[in-house]
């Protein structure tokens, strides 16, 4: 009789080890974006600038995409059941380090720690879950995963912002620790060691050149605008490694046979254009959360429990679509379903450009919503495009880079975004400030332009500016998926390779 279970799992061992995988690749998600409406409780407690709170995403996420990659080696040189527990008792370590900075860099040191601790917890729990389950359900378990994963991304801005206002900003990763120990245990108890009979050679000169590359590239986007670009040494270091980089990456791959990352996916069609709108696609999503809910919180004077709650819309929709959509006839046509997720993108961006002061809640709720439900349609259908084609061969790399297409868009588009919002922040500034004029007779009759007055009308001046940056923002988010919208004529009918 087939009990769904794998052989070497007892029922209860089995529902165990998924349900620690299913929890600890929460996790890692969760803390992706559990400090997004807590941002101005953190930014108070540490004296955080304005243009360093997008390194707490971005340090993160750029952790994380840099360690991901050397999971599978790791794991087969040293053994997966080693390498989970690691990572997890580094991922609760680095819990109470972030709880213990006192200053804006450490606090991002730890954050950078955090995400490379975190970078090999789903990846291992995937693996493990495919290793507990036979493989008739394997489909649907990677359905129940990647909306895990999503699911932890979405509600973290609102644990984030509810225990930010009622319990200090702390309590935000303390929470996580509880989980932590109870999966550490849960793995060390049931799970069985599996490595590789042989470890696989790893190209470490690919994997630094382009870690050098990312990395350096991450660092001249978030550090520019405070260092004024090149007018720095700093900045024209960070650029030149970067170039340098890329360059000695891309020279690897075009002439050695193996390296980090197979060469051979990319002259796959369907696999290298769904890659490039799989980033635009991580590109939107958590830029738009890193925007709303401190657009919610400073300039809408929102409580940080309510900013977080009004993201639930935004990851319920996403959640539904994405359901939805594996559930569709395979009669649908992909490209079509690829094209009505990106048409609701769209409209949903368009409806935050119409974001002013003196709305309510509903147009976030609604413009969240329909952008939430086009992200949810995309995702399975670019994950179902990108390896219809692909050879089964090449599917494990494929998998992680087009992971890591997301990742990269994620961390990247944060930086772009908040590099224009203060220039654009400064720039409307100054266009709005100069039609404030000391010399009128009403400014002289009231005294409206001296002392606090002025002070008052210039608060006011900057959180008018400060608001059309953030509508430009989103302006730009959608700009970058109509600019790939056309790629969807580039994508092959899918067709299975055996």
């Amino acid at each position: 009789m087939n009990t769904g279970v794998a052989p070497h799992s007892t029922p209860g061992a089995h529902r165990v080890l998924i349900g620690a995988g299913l929890m600890a690749t929460y996790m890692s998600a969760v803390n992706i974006s559990i400090p997004n409406a807590a941002l101005l409780h953190i930014q108070g407690g540490l004296s955080m600038s304005d243009d360093e709170v997008g390194w707490i995403f971005s340090s993160y996420i750029a952790a994380s995409a840099i360690v991901m990659p050397t999971t599978h080696w790791l794991a087969g040189r040293f053994g997966r059941k080693v390498m989970f527990q690691t990572s997890m008792a580094l991922f609760a370590l680095a819990l109470v380090v972030v709880t213990l900075a006192t200053t804006p860099l450490q606090f991002v040191a730890a954050r950078l720690f955090q995400g490379a601790a975190s970078a090999m917890l789903a990846p291992l729990s995937m693996a493990i879950l495919l290793d507990e389950l036979p493989p008739l359900r394997h489909g649907r378990i990677g359905i129940v995963w990647a909306v895990t994963a999503l699911l932890g991304i979405l509600s973290g801005p609102a644990i984030g912002g509810y225990l930010s206002e009622f319990h200090g900003w702390h309590t935000i990763f303390y929470v996580s620790l509880p989980a932590a120990v109870m999966v550490f245990v849960a793995m060390g108890l049931f799970l069985r060691e599996k490595k590789a009979a042989s470890s696989a050679r790893f190209d470490v000169f690919g994997f630094v050149t382009f870690s050098v590359g990312i990395a350096a590239l991450q660092m001249f986007l978030d550090r520019g605008e405070r260092l004024e670009w090149f007018c720095s040494p700093e900045i024209w270091a960070e650029a030149i490694a970067s170039v340098v980089g890329f360059y000695l990456y891309v020279v690897h791959v075009m002439t050695r046979e193996e390296h980090f990352l197979n060469r051979a996916m990319f002259k796959d069609r369907n696999f290298t254009v769904s890659a490039a709108m799989y980033f635009v696609f991580g590109f939107v999503l958590l830029p738009t959360l890193a925007l709303t809910s401190p657009m919610l919180e400073e300039l809408m004077g929102y409580p940080a429990d309510t900013a977080g709650y009004l993201a639930i819309p935004r990851g319920a929709a996403l959640i539904g679509a994405l359901i939805l959509t594996w559930r569709l006839p395979k009669a649908i046509g992909n490209r079509w379903v690829i094209v009505a997720g990106m048409a609701l993108v769209v409209y949903g961006n368009w409806h935050m450009l119409g974001y002013s002061p003196l709305m309510d809640r509903w147009p976030v709720i609604i413009a969240g919503a329909l952008q939430g439900g086009g992200l949810g349609i995309l995702m399975p259908a670019l994950t179902r495009a990108a390896f219809s084609t692909l050879s089964p061969a090449l599917r494990s790399q494929g998998t992680a880079f087009f992971n890591l297409a997301r990742l990269y868009g994620s961390t990247i588009g944060i930086a772009i975004v908040q590099v224009y919002f203060y220039n654009n922040t400064q720039a409307v500034h100054l266009a709005l400030a100069k039609h404030v004029r000391p010399y009128g007779p009403v400014a002289h009759a009231t005294g409206a332009l001296a002392g606090a007055h002025l002070a008052q009308i210039n608060e006011l001046v900057t959180g008018q500016a400060a608001m059309v940056a953030v509508i430009g923002q989103f302006k730009l988010l959608m700009i970058a998926m109509l600019i790939v919208s056309p790629l969807v004529l580039f994508l092959r009918p899918p067709r299975p390779v055996n």
